[in-house]
């Protein structure tokens, strides 16, 4: 087991587990309310989209550009209405993606990359394979043990984001602190296999911090929601340590069970589809 020295906080003794799946993110889902006759109305649209722009703040260099965005805001809008008509178990709203075209959406927001190589794991060394009671339910929020939700910004750190919180939890389950850490010290100094704003994997992530000997309070290294030089000079103030993690086995709902009633996961989600763009909630 690895020591606490004077500079860190207490070294983590339980695992992290980490889900593979595809992206993550962290934003204001607020929504800006329309009706289906909208779209058969030119002043209505145009009077909903000032409405858009005026709920969520934007600003736009030309009036050629606002025009291009107010084209691609009805073509959204379009497909909202069109799927909230075909599906009934989640609906899609005119959310702060709404001027964004889908492809733009996922080179702007999403950020794991499944195509980085990682090195397997066996079944054997996951760390609540011989659990057999499980609660009904656990809402790690109510235990304390999850951070205030975090805005990722126009940069693809989801998979930092996703290791971040996963190290928070445990933290906060190992010490009973819940400390805020620095995404950012894992874009600027995680280099080696992830790739900052443009992608990378919660594993190596992991890997990072413990070889790093801990990752700092988000307070000493706040996220930029971009790039920046690895800041060195830190090295000697307070870190939250872990000494390891582990996967959760792939597509196995009994072992993610498992593990979820210990303690929160690093998870990502399939983000690539359109009609999570603008997801809104659960009918």
């Amino acid at each position: 087991m690895a020591i606490s020295l004077h500079s860190k906080f207490s070294t983590q003794t339980l695992l992290i587990a980490s889900i593979f799946v595809v992206s993550a993110l962290g934003h204001d889902f607020s929504i800006v309310g329309y009706s289906p006759e909208d779209l058969g109305s030119a002043d209505k649209l145009i009077e909903l989209f000032e409405s858009w722009i005026s709920k969520h703040g934007k600003v736009y260099e030309s009036i050629e550009e606002k025009l291009m965005r107010f084209e691609v805001f009805k073509d959204n809008l379009k497909h909202i209405d069109k799927r909230n008509k075909e599906i009934s178990s989640y609906w899609l709203g005119l959310n702060e993606f709404a001027d964004l075209s889908h492809d733009e959406f996922k080179k702007m927001y999403l950020g794991l990359r499944p195509d980085v190589r990682r090195k397997s794991q066996s079944t054997k060394d996951f760390s609540y394979g011989d659990v057999v009671e499980l609660p009904k339910s656990v809402d790690w929020r109510n235990k304390g043990a999850v951070a205030p939700v975090k805005n990722q910004g126009s940069c693809g750190s989801c998979w930092a984001f996703s290791t971040v919180a996963a190290v928070e939890g445990i933290n906060k389950i190992v010490t009973g602190n819940l400390t805020s850490l620095s995404e950012q010290e894992l874009i600027d100094c995680d280099t080696s296999f992830n790739n900052g704003c443009n992608g990378g994997l919660m594993d190596y992530a992991f890997q990072f911090i413990i070889a790093n000997g801990g990752l700092h309070k988000e307070q000493d290294y706040p996220y930029l929601m971009e790039e920046g030089t690895c800041e060195e000079k830190k090295e000697e103030m307070e870190v939250v340590t872990i000494t390891g993690y582990h996967d959760v086995p792939e597509n196995d709902e009994q072992s993610l069970l498992k593990a979820l009633a210990h303690q929160p996961l690093s998870v990502a989600i399939e983000a690539s589809g359109r009609d999570f763009q603008f997801y809104s909630g659960v009918s």
